[in-house]
């Protein structure tokens, strides 16, 4: 007889766990996203970026054709690059964070759950 609408103790008693147990893997996951290198490159491979699962930028590679490429080409390159690199880094992220909350709706800020 759980009355006013509360969960039994059993059913609180296990989401505790589950809840320290999702703290306890957090700072393994965070470590874990810091140390991935996620590349995002553009179409036509003239620039590619490297950022890691925390989203960090860590270095670019610059083709030498960009030496004879104009300004709105490079600039296209650069952009498509970051575009993908951050894609790829946010679904890494998110199915990361779906695997360690075992697919629970957290609404964490920055992680839109209606995207995945």
């Amino acid at each position: 007889m759980a009355g006013f609408g509360l969960p039994n103790f059993g059913q609180l008693t296990e989401a505790f766990k589950k809840a320290k147990e999702i703290q306890q893997n957090a700072q393994k996951l965070q470590d874990e996203l810091g140390n991935m290198e996620i590349e995002g490159k553009s179409d036509d491979e003239m620039i590619k970026v490297w950022i890691n699962g925390n989203q960090l930028p860590l270095r670019v590679e610059v083709d030498e054709k960009i030496s004879t490429a104009n300004k709105e080409e490079i600039e296209k390159s650069i952009l498509e690059a970051i575009k993908k690199a951050h894609e790829s880094s946010t679904t890494t992220m998110k199915e990361r964070m779906n695997d360690l909350t075992g697919g629970l709706n957290l609404n964490l800020p920055g992680l839109d759950n209606n995207d995945s």
